[in-house]
């Protein structure tokens, strides 16, 4: 089976791309800007017959693509999550219309959620922000195609290599340049909030079912924790993996505007258990322990 990754030197595709590895008879393909990728392709910048030429030269019988922007401008966004799925879904059908296509979504694509209650895919989806509205256009892009295709809305991921753009990773940052210092202060804005937190680990076994059962899958498929976590209750957890011995201080600013106008997110992953035989298997706390264990960057 030859697997093409795209984006699989981000923190999603390079755990994505290593558990695909480990498949028997797997020929896993790297795809990306780098001049290194075994397929180079950008997805937010090259036309369509290049791609196709970039997808016909790999023949892959899987593609799956974590390729994206999380942050940037309104233009970065749509021109990574909206515009690059919907080039590459047309390639496809040019270069390989047999090959399965699974694309990394986002659960912002639903915008705020009921305090208490798990949202399935077929609730409405009502983005807040450039982020979420760009990840639904990149969706319908796949679910809209005609492919074998699937798109798995992720939650928040956290886990081993966490990057500091996001928050697990940017705390873990603070933590590591505030030592054991008892009279440090670790600011951030408000923690109020509740997220489905899903480790990174868990996602790329998700891609991996998604890559290799049989039979049509349900255009989307929600991966998550299944569970909503007070952000507060995260961090506190981060801290004392992190022996941190001073205090957490809630300053009503810095956080995200997308982030403050979401309380509440909690995804119901019932139907990916029932497609694809997958669970979340790793703890919140397990998580945390192999983000902190793994390093990282200093705090930005």
């Amino acid at each position: 089976m030859r697997i093409l990754v795209l984006g699989a030197t981000g923190y999603l595709g390079a755990h994505v791309a290593g558990l695909l590895r480990a498949l028997p008879g797997a020929l896993v393909l790297a795809g990306g800007r780098s001049s290194t990728a075994d397929v180079t392709v950008d997805l937010a910048a090259d036309r369509m017959p290049a791609v196709a030429k970039a997808l016909a030269s790999a023949a892959p019988d899987v593609v799956v693509n974590c390729a994206g922007a999380t942050g940037g401008d309104a233009v970065t966004l749509a021109e990574a999550n909206a515009r690059g799925p919907a080039v590459l879904c047309a390639a496809l059908l040019e270069a390989a219309p047999g090959a399965r296509l699974v694309h990394l979504g986002s659960a912002a694509e639903y915008g705020p959620g009921e305090p208490g209650s798990r949202v399935t895919e077929s609730a409405a989806t009502c983005p807040v922000g450039p982020y979420g509205a760009t990840k639904l256009a990149g969706t319908v892009a796949v679910t809209a195609s005609g492919l074998d295709a699937v798109v798995l809305r992720v939650g928040n991921p956290v886990g081993p290599g966490a990057p500091p753009t996001g928050l697990p990773g940017r705390v873990a940052a603070l933590l590591r340049d505030a030592g054991p210092d008892p009279e440090a202060r670790l600011r951030l804005g408000d923690l109020s909030a509740h997220r489905d937190f899903v480790d990174v680990r868990d996602v790329a076994g998700a891609v991996r079912l998604a890559a290799t059962v049989p039979g049509p899958l349900p255009p989307v498929l929600n991966i998550g924790g299944g569970e909503a976590v007070p952000v507060r209750a995260l961090v506190r957890t981060l801290a004392d993996v992190a022996g941190f011995r001073g205090r957490i201080v809630e300053e009503g600013g810095g956080g995200s505007a997308r982030s403050a106008r979401v309380s509440w997110q909690c995804s119901d992953v019932a139907a990916a258990r029932e497609a694809l035989g997958w669970r979340p298997v790793h703890s919140l706390e397990a998580s945390l322990a192999a983000l902190w264990a793994a390093g990282g960057a200093p705090a930005p």
